[in-house]
């Protein structure tokens, strides 16, 4: 591939809301996972793992317990004084946060512990960094690979939606539906399926406001 047609599937990738009912293969999940797994990572540590949710009642219920969680949150605001503030979590943020609901496939991305020769045998016994720093190692090292896995998606035909909705509301609640092991951090879930919908480019800051050159 040649830079112009890297960069026409990368500018072209969008976040999909909304997805038709034909299905995802196995066969596509699990070629995308091979190319998320080829991404950087510090190390080489390959802090990553990722569980494909193809059940359709399983969607379901990671749907209900975000909404519930997020019913129980607006209500603890509205307790608070913050009524408006609460309708607006549910009517604005709600449907953002739940907007993997039809999506034949839901991927939870998990951050595994950070582990490589380098922690073990240097790292560690100095007490280079505090234990905060190497769970930010493993979110790191999670996020390339998601990227690797919706521009391939893409690539492939496919749309994907990124969304941090349902860990930061109901967390707890999904590590008990997959389960999920509590040395694995939850970094986001992506909506994975065929687009039924295309949306337009949306604006983005220019260069210059973002790069420095020093």
């Amino acid at each position: 591939m040649n830079y112009e047609d890297f960069k026409t599937v990368m500018l072209g990738r969008r976040s999909i809301r909304k997805f038709t009912d034909e299905e995802v293969s196995v066969e596509d999940v699990r070629e995308l996972i091979d190319c998320a797994r080829f991404a950087p990572s510090d190390t080489n540590s390959q802090t990553w793992k990722f569980i494909a949710v193809m059940n359709r009642d399983t969607i379901k219920a990671i749907e209900e317990a975000t909404w519930d969680e997020l019913h129980k949150r607006a209500a603890a605001a509205e307790e608070r004084g913050l009524a408006r503030e609460g309708k607006l979590l549910v009517k604005s943020f709600g449907p953002y946060a739940t907007a993997f609901s039809d999506a034949p496939v839901v991927i939870v991305c998990l951050a595994t512990p950070y582990e490589s020769k380098f922690r073990e045998r240097i790292f560690d016994p100095i007490g280079f960094v505090e234990e905060a720093v190497w769970a930010e190692e493993g979110i790191k090292s999670s996020c390339l690979a998601s990227q690797n896995l919706m521009l391939a998606a893409h690539a492939r035909g496919l749309a994907t939606c990124p969304m941090t909705g349902p860990v930061l509301l109901a967390q707890h609640r999904l590590r008990e539906l997959l389960p999920i092991p509590d040395e694995a951090q939850i970094n986001m879930v992506i909506a994975l399926g065929h687009p039924k919908e295309r949306p337009g480019k949306l604006s983005r800051k220019e260069i210059d406001e973002i790069l420095d050159i020093v």
